[in-house]
């Protein structure tokens, strides 16, 4: 278990590295300024020293000396604080450019991923992997870039300079120091699993937010208040504890990794003192501002570990998210085209099924055997009891999903030759459940077609009778909605994407429960204008009120995945079969 976490955590690390390389350049000047802010820094302890040594060593002071040392410190001091803001921008432009490339790259990766990984993880956790996550993995690596480097110039600088001064009591500091970096090192093996519990439970919590606010209506409907808290008080429950489990552990490396560097800078000046005074005196005497400078140099040799340690702690969280938003930039996309594959064109509409089968999960079947013939202009209704396949059979002849076996054609093309931005281009769809993006009703409505006129959207709404309310908002066609519609109705924003595919009129048609949620009257006349729309093209027709389905050219009874009936209405309530059950169960009295 060890092993495979320390593996893990390389791999990520190994990735972040990848993109962090284009930007080496940024990497080097920070790498040198770094050094040279470090250098600088320990310059200020040698000219302090000798200005304590102007002012003790000598009867009478040397204030023409110690004025000039004084300068020279001021002017090394500004000119350090320059070099840090320096440093600082260089190391924020890379790690927001990385960051901005790690969203985009995921962005992008969600636009690719079959919709089998979307099914299977809620919106809420892929949020918090993109959002998140990628705060968390960007405040660690800033917090890397601004301390790792200085911190690891500034333990070899202070090395130097003390050999240089006192190799003696530099040898003390040496000796102990890696008490530091195995205390260090025992907490953080702790660490990442609690961290990594942490962004999971978390990611957990902003799924049912993200699912209890999107349902709110359905759940003070439902009073599932208090349910919905209970699980809410679970999942924060669960969060508290690992994230104090975390911060607990994190937490214990500061203060051991001090309480080691405070015995070294006390065992430092106990030995300077005694050295002080036993070299009183001789030709090579260690004076006070030596030991001053050494005091100096203990303390910021030993001042990068606490701040290592500490950075430790934080890389260990940056790197348990990184992994989950590394795991989502990882996962294999949707097959792509073939690279022979054929563009549709000039679609009749004919589609044919030949025994097609398909299933979500391996071990539960739910479409098998399904053959179908649908010639060009055809009224195809598709009806059966919540479960039974008909959505599934609409993402097969989409290709939202691929067919287990068997196999699905348009126009004598199996689907799966076809490029899918073609294949999908010949069908227009609207399901029950709407979608608006952020917008006005006018880039709404021509998203199917977006060089379409004013003349032509207008018409669309006429027929669709979305005119009238569209009319009635502050500015018309103009009038920006939020997100999923905003404040319009159910009803509305279906009327918005039935005149969405009026507009763009595909050679094809699906329409899943599509006025489900529109008043009977207003249904009444949509029906005319579908009518209307859909002679000459083959449409696929989901309904749950069979009444809506009666002039449709062949009804097809789904159930278990199986047609187990087709014809048309009259033929199949001739049968006094399963439709029949299922037509006469709307009416009975």
């Amino acid at each position: 278990m060890k092993k495979t976490r320390v593996k893990a955590e390389r791999g990520t690390l190994k990735k972040v590295l990848l993109y962090i390389r284009p930007y080496w350049f940024h990497v080097i000047v920070s790498v040198l300024l770094s050094a040279l802010t470090v250098a600088l820094t320990l310059y200020i302890p040698v000219l302090v020293g000798r200005v304590i040594d102007h002012v003790v060593g000598a009867g009478k002071v040397d204030y023409e000396s110690v004025i000039k040392l004084l300068v020279r410190i001021g002017v090394v001091a500004v000119g350090t604080a320059l070099l840090q803001w320096i440093v600082t921008s260089v190391n924020n432009r890379v790690t927001y450019h990385v960051v901005r490339d790690v969203r985009d790259e995921a962005f992008c990766r969600l636009q690719i991923l079959p919709l089998s990984y979307l099914d299977k993880h809620p919106a809420g956790e892929i949020v918090s992997r993109v959002i998140t996550d990628v705060d968390q993995f960007a405040d660690g690596l800033l917090l890397g870039f601004s301390q790792l480097f200085t911190g690891g110039a500034t333990i070899l600088g202070t090395v130097g300079f003390m050999i240089a001064i006192r190799p003696t009591i530099a040898a003390v500091v040496i000796v102990l120091t890696p008490l530091s970096f195995v205390a260090a090192r025992f907490i953080a093996t702790h660490t990442y699993r609690y961290f990594q519990a942490q962004s999971e439970t978390r990611a957990e919590q902003t799924a049912l937010v993200e699912e209890m606010l999107t349902n709110q209506k359905v759940v003070k409907a439902f009073s599932q208040e208090e349910n919905a808290a209970a699980r809410f008080d679970e999942i924060n429950g669960r969060l508290q504890k690992t994230s104090l489990k975390a911060v607990f552990f994190s937490s214990l490396t500061n203060p051991t990794t001090r309480f080691v560097n405070n015995v070294v800078y006390a065992l430092v000046a106990l030995t300077g003192a005694i050295i002080c005074i036993a070299t009183a005196g001789t030709a090579a005497p260690f004076t006070v501002g030596c030991l001053s400078a050494f005091l100096s140099y203990a303390n910021q040799y030993t001042k990068p570990f606490n701040e290592i340690s500490g950075v430790v702690s934080e890389l260990q969280n940056a790197l348990a998210c990184a992994s989950r938003i590394f795991d989502l930039i990882g996962q294999p996309p949707q097959k792509p085209d073939d690279v022979d594959a054929v563009v549709l064109q000039d679609v009749r509409g004919s589609v044919e099924l030949r025994d097609v089968a398909f299933s979500y999960l391996p071990d539960k079947p739910l479409i098998e055997d399904l053959n179908l013939s649908v010639q060009p202009g055809q009224r195809i209704a598709i009806v059966g009891p919540t479960g039974c396949g008909k959505t599934t059979l609409i993402n097969l002849l989409m290709r939202f999903y691929d067919a287990d076996a068997g196999e699905i054609r348009v126009d004598g093309e199996d689907i799966r030759c076809l490029t899918r931005r073609s294949l999908r281009a010949g069908y227009g769809m609207v399901l029950q459940d709407t979608w608006l993006r952020s917008g006005t009703i006018r880039e709404n409505l021509s998203l199917g077609k977006p060089d379409a006129t004013q003349d032509e959207i207008v018409a669309a709404c006429r027929a669709a009778h979305a005119h009238g309310f569209i009319c009635r908002l502050p500015q018309g066609y103009d009038t920006v909605i939020g997100e999923d519609g905003g404040s319009l109705s159910q009803g509305q924003k279906q009327l918005l994407c039935i005149a969405r595919i009026m507009l763009c009129l595909p050679p094809m048609l699906i329409l899943d429960e599509a006025t489900s949620s529109i008043d009977t009257r207003t249904e009444a006349h949509i029906q005319q204008a579908f009518h209307a729309m859909m002679t000459g093209r083959t449409t696929f027709i989901v309904a749950h009120r069979l009444s809506t389905v009666r002039e449709a050219d062949m009804i097809l009874v789904m159930r278990d995945g199986r047609v187990v009936e087709t014809g048309t209405h009259k033929e199949l309530l001739r049968k006094n079969g399963f439709y029949a059950k299922l037509y006469n169960s709307q009416f009975a009295t």
